[in-house]
């Protein structure tokens, strides 16, 4: 299985202002096979420490963090000599023992020869509990689920996702059904690496479903064993409650919807919680379409997405049937699961913030809005082929952005203003940018 994140790791082994990194992320998207694959790849030798119920390490970590102390002490543990130009630290399961992550600032001040990367399920959580945490000394490389790209790879159609690099919409409206079989395939799967990996060795859509409902369960596990308790009850409540508010034609979050008579205090605490586990993406309404639109962020109105469209759809039990013929009992949903699909592929994009856009009297509703640093970026999102794109017309009138997107299972097309995307590559919005 190939991931991307690799790219990013060898440009930080070779940077000169290198720091420990720590890989975040959902549970199970993959950062420890991330981790070991690339000091299998790239290193002589690898050491691989996972802190979990790791009695050793908590005592060498409890004492002072001295790094010489530190690095005898995991010499001991490896059982041979680490050699800091030729060998990485994998540091697992980090979030264990608190005082391993504080030890970085000390990797970094006085060892920063050493290479370290990090990785731990609820690391966002430990950030909260009081723990020193190495601020402005370690490096960050958000992991996420398979990209629609990388699942093309791993199904072992690497020239139709490096196609997409190339912009050839010519060439790749010829194999265009290619690309529409492989994105109903991974509206089911999604990109959670063990489901992709199941699904690329059987084809069997019954133990990816049976896969993603063990991850679902091990997240609410996840809940009762490292949540504060006060808030597992709404955790369980909001997580469980995110395809419903998906579901409406306005996808606005409402709090009455999870509970009758709730409100945002008593939910504001479980959401962050969420977004620091890497499980959902909150996207924020702006109401300008200026630069930088974090300027114009209304806080009281957002909406709510999950990390993967896969468990997305395991969620609401969307059999492969449905997905893959259609169904008249899944069209209003088909639109939740593809403004779904849409917002997992911006966040993997780089450097960007992604907002959605509507205007003070609710008349007029863009998706989302990309803010590249210099300009903003409408994309509409259309589940099939319906054109109709009233809002995106009036934002346009209204702000006049460089380019305007709408995304939809038709052909690639530019008109005036507009440029027609097909969904399975909405990840070349930058690139397409870069063309105009």
């Amino acid at each position: 299985m190939y991931r991307i994140a690799i790219e990013k790791l060898l440009k930080w082994k070779k940077s000169k202002r290198r720091k420990p990194l720590i890989i975040e992320g959902a549970r199970q998207v993959g950062k420890t096979w991330l981790m070991q694959e690339f000091g299998r790849k790239v290193y002589k030798n690898t050491v691989y420490i996972n802190f979990d119920s790791n009695s050793s390490m908590t005592e060498l970590f409890a004492s002072d963090l001295n790094t010489d102390r530190l690095i005898m002490g995991l010499e001991l543990y490896a059982g041979h000599k680490i050699d800091p130009n030729n060998t990485l630290l994998i540091f697992d399961e980090v979030q264990e023992v608190p005082r391993a992550l504080t030890s970085l600032k000390y990797f970094c001040e006085n060892a920063p020869q050493y290479h370290i990367v990090c990785a731990g399920s609820m690391l966002g959580i430990a950030l909260h509990q009081g723990t020193s945490f190495p601020v402005g000394k370690v490096d960050f490389l958000r992991l996420y689920p398979l990209s629609f790209k990388e699942f093309l790879m791993a199904r072992g159609k690497e020239q139709f996702a490096k196609l997409l690099d190339k912009l050839d919409f010519q060439m790749i409206t010829n194999f265009k059904q290619t690309y529409i079989d492989a994105l109903k395939q991974y509206y089911y799967v999604g990109g959670m690496p063990e489901a992709v990996q199941s699904f690329t060795e059987s084809s069997d859509f019954n133990e990816v479903r049976e896969i993603q409902q063990r991850i679902l369960s091990a997240y609410e596990q996840d809940f009762s064993k490292h949540a504060p308790n006060d808030i597992v009850p709404r955790l369980r409540m909001l997580w469980n409650n995110i395809p419903a508010q998906l579901a409406k034609e306005n996808k606005k979050f409402l709090y009455g919807l999870v509970r009758e008579g709730a409100r945002a205090k008593d939910y504001e605490t479980a959401i962050m919680w969420l977004i620091d586990c890497g499980l959902v993406h909150k996207v924020s309404r702006v109401n300008s379409g200026n630069i930088p639109l974090k300027a114009y962020e209304d806080f009281r109105a957002f909406k709510l997405f999950v990390a993967d469209v896969g468990l997305l759809s395991s969620m609401v039990g969307l059999s492969q049937r449905t997905l893959i013929e259609g169904n008249n009992l899944f069209v209003e949903f088909k639109g939740a699961l593809t403004e779904q699909f849409v917002c997992q592929q911006l966040k993997t994009i780089e450097n960007i913030g992604i907002y959605y856009y509507t205007n003070d009297r609710g008349s007029c509703e863009v998706d989302f809005l990309v803010d590249t640093g210099k300009q903003v970026i409408p994309v509409e999102v259309k589940a099939e082929v319906n054109l109709r794109a009233k809002s995106l017309k009036t934002y346009n009138e209204r702000f006049s952005p460089d380019i305007s997107i709408r995304t939809s299972m038709t052909d690639y097309k530019k008109e005036d203003w507009l440029i027609n995307l097909p969904l399975y590559a909405i990840d070349q919005i930058i690139n397409l940018l870069n063309c105009y």
